[in-house]
């Protein structure tokens, strides 16, 4: 086999997945519709079961509802009927089962107990007829489509569509829910998806650590508390609000042999860019970018300092 045979047969699965996911969204219908409206309307948390590769889908399907404001969570079908069954809650949960055929006979243990305790299932396959599919209250169809596997057998056709489902399904809730970046961060607070999200008053420097004085302080005493500081910056501070920044770049603007004796006000920057506590770092870091500064304040909703954030600070958080 050649390289270039290596890549007709990857373009060809490809397109057959692709082929798949773009009927099953043509097909989406009142079904998607009620499963997601159960969910909603459901008490509990979605337990998400299949076994073999279907299995590994619905552990990527638990893991993303999970992290976008579905309670969930996976469970084996194999492990069911020897305690792990223990994780349902009747009345409350639902199963959401994932099989092709939908003639799994490890899922019959589940199936059987979900019918026992009042558990509510929205089954996922291709074959409405299936076992599967009539002991569901809700069946989402799969297009009967072969496999991208040259010998018809490796799920990856039918993976592809249940991965893709699982995602719209988490999505279609996470819209419905209101769910926010906020929301999103508090359950992702760790590795380079954590720093993007970390909002500035997350990584700004408070307190006194602030370089603040008064408009009508001297440079030459502004000076000793921006040195003290080590920021780089000074704000401006009248009546408890932010009303200017002085930064290096102001420094060099106004360099002279008057400068000690200027006031504040006088060599300030008025107006200058500044952040709410909420806003995203990643989005700080860009405005800063952009506009060629090193520093801003992060002002209260009446204009009051409550920190100031450091390019370097961001960068140094791992923030893109």
């Amino acid at each position: 086999m050649t390289r270039q045979d290596h890549l007709e047969t990857a373009r060809a699965v490809i397109l057959q997945e692709a082929k798949g996911l773009a009927l099953l969204a043509d097909g989406l219908g009142d079904p998607f519709n009620r499963a997601v409206s159960a969910i909603l309307d459901s008490k509990g948390r979605v337990a998400v079961t299949g076994i073999g590769k279907s299995g590994y889908v619905s552990r990527k399907v638990a893991a993303t509802l999970a992290s976008t404001g579905t309670p969930a969570f996976f469970i084996h079908p194999a492990e069911a009927g020897h305690g792990d069954l223990g994780m349902l809650q009747g009345g409350e949960d639902i199963l959401m089962a994932f099989s092709h055929s939908g003639q799994t006979a490890e899922l019959a243990v589940i199936v059987q107990f979900c019918a026992r305790f009042a558990i509510k299932i929205i089954g996922v396959t291709k074959d409405p007829a299936s076992p599967l599919a009539k002991n569901s209250d809700v069946v989402i169809p799969l297009p009967d489509l072969p496999e991208a596997c040259p010998l018809g057998c490796a799920p990856t056709t039918s993976t592809a569509m249940m991965m893709a489902l699982g995602d719209a399904l988490a999505l279609s809730l996470l819209s419905a829910r209101g769910f926010t970046v906020e929301d999103f961060r508090r359950y992702h607070p760790g590795g380079k998806l954590g720093s993007r999200l970390n909002s500035v008053g997350d990584l700004m420097r408070s307190g006194e650590e602030m370089p603040l004085v008064a408009p009508g302080d001297l440079m030459a005493q502004a000076l000793l508390v921006m040195t003290k500081k080590r920021l780089g910056c000074l704000g401006i501070v009248e009546g408890g609000k932010l009303v200017g920044i002085i930064t290096d770049g102001d420094l060099r603007r106004h360099m002279g042999p008057g400068l000690m004796e200027t006031a504040c006000s006088g060599v300030m920057t008025k107006t200058p860019v500044s952040f709410a506590p909420g806003t995203l770092a990643a989005k700080a870091l860009s405005v800063m970018q952009a506009k060629a500064i090193t520093n801003a304040f992060v002002l209260d909703p009446e204009g009051r300092p409550l920190g100031v954030i450091h390019i370097h600070d961001l960068l140094a958080a791992g923030v893109t």
